[in-house]
């Protein structure tokens, strides 16, 4: 099996580094730290690093047709205006405990937003992945989850692949792209072999899937149709959290990494953990799907 090594390509520290996307209109990267509460994006034709405080945890952020992103906050998704910086709440989080809060979302090729939500106490069971359609109506896709995490579809958008973290398993679904159901999951992906735990996760055009390992320290490419891991990717940083496919032809695998619960001696020795990795890939990358087509 071949392993190749990423590469630094935007040194931050970010505290829990997630949620990377590209922009290829706007040749703009976006990813998150979502305990600094920071919506982060880096312009390639300017060369500019920008960052926005959004005054919570942000799980993730999907660009908009229009002018924009969608954010997923601790209580709710919201749109985000760059210009005004103003939000404009679209879906109100359902915990009135305060409990939960948004983690990893993605739009689909139609321009709905699945989105899931993870227990801050990890507890088990009280998760959801919702589908967020495009009049900012939802549905619960997937219940009883612990930690929802990486999803991403197959290139002829057929099937769903979903990581519900502690099972340390990649699940399956056939998937309807007219009316965005689920049918019956199946494991397709068997983790707990692996160094870490399977975090964000992101597919090729061979339909093939890259998941980045937390506590890890790697991002490994896998065929879904035998279960078989095909590529190592090494990350000078232990905790790998999420990746995706960026630059003008889709060949370059971005990174994002957390320095949250390394202790001195671990950053120490890793002094980059909690920046943006890159590698250059044999393979095109799937495109990003925007919210609202």
């Amino acid at each position: 099996m071949e392993t190749v090594n990423a590469a630094l390509w935007i040194r931050v520290r970010n505290t829990l580094g997630e949620g990377p996307c590209w922009d290829a209109e706007l040749k703009r990267f976006y990813w998150v730290d979502i305990e600094g509460h920071t919506l982060w994006w880096y312009d390639e034709q300017e060369d500019e690093l920008s960052s926005f405080d959004m005054g919570q945890q942000i799980g993730f952020a999907v660009p908009k047709v229009t002018d924009g992103v969608v954010v997923g906050l601790k209580d709710g998704i919201y749109e985000w205006d760059e210009t005004s910086k103003e939000f404009d709440k679209i879906v109100e989080l359902d915990d009135p405990e305060g409990n939960l809060r948004f983690n990893d979302g993605k739009a689909d090729p139609y321009g709905r937003i699945f989105a899931g939500t993870l227990h801050l106490d990890d507890e088990e069971n009280e998760a959801t992945l919702y589908r967020v359609n495009r009049d900012g109506t939802t549905e619960v896709m997937l219940s009883e989850l612990t930690l929802s995490n990486g999803l991403t579809w197959s290139p002829d958008h057929s099937i769903f692949y979903h990581i519900d973290t502690p099972t340390e398993t990649v699940r399956k679904y056939p998937f309807d792209l007219k009316t965005g159901t689920l049918g019956e999951g199946e494991v397709v992906i068997d983790f707990k072999d692996e160094e870490g735990f399977p975090d964000g996760m992101t597919s090729d055009e061979d339909g093939f899937l890259w998941i980045a390992h937390f506590a890890g320290g790697k991002v490994s490419r896998w065929n879904p149709q035998t279960g078989e891991k095909v590529l190592e990717v090494s990350v000078p940083a232990p905790n790998v959290t999420s990746c995706c496919f960026v630059g003008d032809d889709l060949k370059q695998l971005a990174i994002t990494t957390a320095r949250e619960g390394m202790d001195e001696a671990a950053l120490e020795a890793h002094p980059d953990a909690g920046s943006v990795f890159k590698i250059d890939t044999d393979v095109k990358g799937m495109p990003l799907y925007r919210f609202g087509r």
